[in-house]
């Protein structure tokens, strides 16, 4: 019993194979149609964004670099530098220095704040349509942060590492990988349609199928003639008068 149902899976997987492959043309067909369309709407309806970024060296001038307490202090203090870099005073300073339409939350939308692991660097990155606006906000941020920064925490002002510059080419979309995503999907689709129109398909089209759905046997079968066949593929059009 257990190897029979093994077999009826092995068969209908192998069906399933050979009826991917007759319908790999429609695979091909669809993927290239979904291909060019993401590539299409990548190009001509989603805006690109420039990059910029511009670093803060968390330990003041004052610290001594020898000192391993002051180093892990350093490295501690970087989540909390953080947090004050976005707080609602440095961001609302800067829109106000760059006299932006932005709102406190739309501005952040557009900011990333990260510390790369075993550093006490704490990286800011904007990204704008306008790549000049892009390093122009994180200008900005390293210049008020730093202010702010050595106001609350009662210390010298934090090192600049770089400041931002203008990207010559957009972070995003990616075309080439939007490309192959709608590819990937339309091929995707299609063989579920191909697949779900199979399963539905209940007809008896060879003797393999009475076998198989109706569990009779074929004591014979007659073939049909050349002039049969083609007479059976000819699609019959209703006359337009008188008598069918």
């Amino acid at each position: 019993m257990e190897t029979n149902r093994q077999d009826e899976i092995e068969i209908d997987l192998l069906e399933i194979f050979f009826l991917l492959k007759r319908r790999l043309w429609i695979l091909l067909l669809t993927g290239i149609i979904f291909a060019t369309g993401t590539g299409l709407i990548t190009n001509y309806l989603i805006q690109p964004l420039y990059s910029s970024t511009a670093k803060l060296y968390i330990l003041t001038s004052s610290t001594s670099i020898t000192s391993l307490a002051d180093i892990q202090v350093g490295s501690s203090l970087t989540k909390d530098y953080i947090q004050l870099v976005q707080s609602r005073p440095v961001v609302e300073q800067v829109i106000e220095n760059l006299n932006l339409n932005n709102t406190y939350e739309g501005l952040l939308q557009q900011m990333t704040f990260t510390n790369p692991s075993d550093t006490r660097i704490l990286v800011i990155k904007a990204e704008d349509p306008n790549p000049v606006l892009a390093k122009d906000i994180v200008d900005q941020f390293v210049e008020v942060s730093k202010v702010s920064i050595s106001n609350i925490m009662k210390t010298d002002e934090p090192s600049i590492v770089e400041y931002g510059y203008v990207a010559e080419k957009p972070v995003s979309p990616n075309l080439l990988k939007n490309i192959v995503i709608g590819a990937a999907l339309g091929v995707f689709l299609s063989a579920a349609v191909v697949l779900v129109l199979y399963m539905l398909d209940d007809t008896v089209k060879c003797t393999d199928d009475i076998e198989k759905y109706l569990g009779l046997n074929t004591l014979t079968a007659i073939p049909l003639r050349e002039d049969e066949k083609k007479t059976r593929k000819k699609i019959r059009k209703p006359w337009k008068g008188g008598r069918k």
